[in-house]
């Protein structure tokens, strides 16, 4: 063949640029979280949290943040009405039919209100006791003399994990740090493969209740 005919590339040695230094960047890594980021807090949960849900029906204003598989697993376990006997679930389903659910309030005048300064420039403020007195028997002019306020019940700042993180330990919602450590390395003790005794029940019960100390150790309980 003609030497005018005969293929002749273009490109007689291609090379790739090798990378710098600088510019050599390790595989990324998937678990490290974005600037605005926060961590599911599920147990172990390594991922981003992308939703969020109620820590307990007296504290709906408060939030888990979960990742959206944890955030599912979480609402389909949950109960609104858990822990209510069958006449405060039924007086609950009525206020929500009534209300929907919506807070109400009482129809009086606050203590710094326009109605409060006028009674009190006309009747006086000090005039409780005697002829001619007033008082103010039902607190719809302030608070009632003599008022305590109700005592909050230990365990209700809990949310349902924490909650049924002190079940899986056997602990009252009021159990405090000490009790909940002298109750964990109890159970780590009952029920370690070493001392169980070869049982393959106790195995799943030694995952809960290691899973229920980080639950508790999270949330500042342990």
């Amino acid at each position: 063949m003609p030497a005018a005919f005969q293929y002749k590339p273009r490109f007689t040695d291609i090379r790739v640029k090798p990378p710098r230094p600088e510019e050599d960047v390790a595989e990324a890594d998937v678990t490290r979280l974005k600037p605005g980021e926060v961590r599911c807090e599920w147990p172990d949960c390594v991922r981003a949290a992308s939703a969020r849900a109620p820590k307990s029906r007296e504290r709906l204003n408060e939030f888990y943040q979960f990742c959206q598989p944890h955030a599912a697993e979480y609402n389909k376990a949950w109960n609104f009405y858990a822990g209510m006997s069958e006449g405060e679930v039924r007086a609950a389903q009525e206020n929500e039919a009534m209300t929907g659910g919506r807070p109400t309030w009482e129809m009086k005048a606050g203590k710094m209100s326009r109605e409060a300064a006028a009674f009190a420039a006309k009747m006086g403020t000090g005039n409780t006791g005697g002829a001619g007195s007033w008082r103010d028997s039902f607190g719809l002019f302030g608070r009632r003399s003599g008022y305590t306020p109700p005592k909050e019940e230990p365990g209700t700042h809990l949310g349902r994990l924490e909650r049924q993180a002190l079940a899986d330990l056997d602990l009252d919602a009021g159990a405090d740090r000490a009790a909940v450590k002298r109750r964990y390395h109890e159970l780590l003790k009952r029920f370690h493969p070493d001392t169980n005794g070869g049982d393959r029940a106790a195995e799943v019960k030694l995952q809960r209740v290691i899973k229920a100390w980080k639950t508790l150790k999270k949330a500042g309980l342990a």
